[in-house]
């Protein structure tokens, strides 16, 4: 089984797990300037660092004219897996405006593996607001099998919410409540 850290990142740039223990290289979370994260995300590839944007497929309308387009899950954040000199150089895009580091670096990587888990199996996230009760529960069958998230009652449909707790946000997924199992 790979750890949820190494699937978030290409086979090529992997990092050891031996440099995240000693703390050569680890997560943390980039606040972007405004609509700046894809421009950042571009920016962190040519200079060879490893990150991890989430993007949702929306549909925009202007006028008569419909727009299909990709758009940050969490406007505002990127996150990005590197060392201190890494995040020097992320920071000399002029495209940071601050980094926020996790207290638990591996509850974050466990948060990031369950969005690209639900956004790879082609789920329909839709950014939500976190909460902060609710029942932690993990799908149990089905294409987003082994997605972590917490319920919501929101009208008639049952919603599981895939918070990242560092950020504050949250993207929302629908689901049947049989395919749920409490954690």
């Amino acid at each position: 089984m790979v750890p949820a850290f190494e699937s978030l990142v290409p086979a090529a740039e992997r990092v050891s797990l031996v440099a995240m223990a000693t703390g050569e290289t680890s997560w943390c979370v980039a606040y972007t300037k405004s609509r700046q994260e894809k421009a950042l995300a571009e920016d962190l590839g040519i200079l060879g660092i490893r990150h991890y944007l989430p993007v949702v497929n929306s549909v925009r309308y202007y006028g008569r004219r419909k727009i299909h387009c990709s758009l940050p899950l969490f406007p505002g954040y990127v996150f990005l897996c590197g060392s201190k000199a890494d995040l020097i150089a992320a920071d000399r895009t002029r495209r940071v405006v601050r980094y926020i580091k996790p207290p638990d670096a591996a509850k974050l990587r466990v948060e990031l593996e369950s969005i690209r888990l639900a956004i790879e199996s082609g789920g329909e996230l839709i950014p939500a607001p976190m909460l902060l009760e609710g029942v932690a529960v993990e799908i149990t069958s089905g294409p987003f099998r082994g997605v972590r998230g917490v319920v919501a009652s929101m009208s008639d449909a049952s919603r599981v919410v895939l918070n990242v707790d560092l950020i504050g946000r949250a993207a929302a997924l629908e689901i049947e409540r049989d395919l749920l199992r409490p954690i």
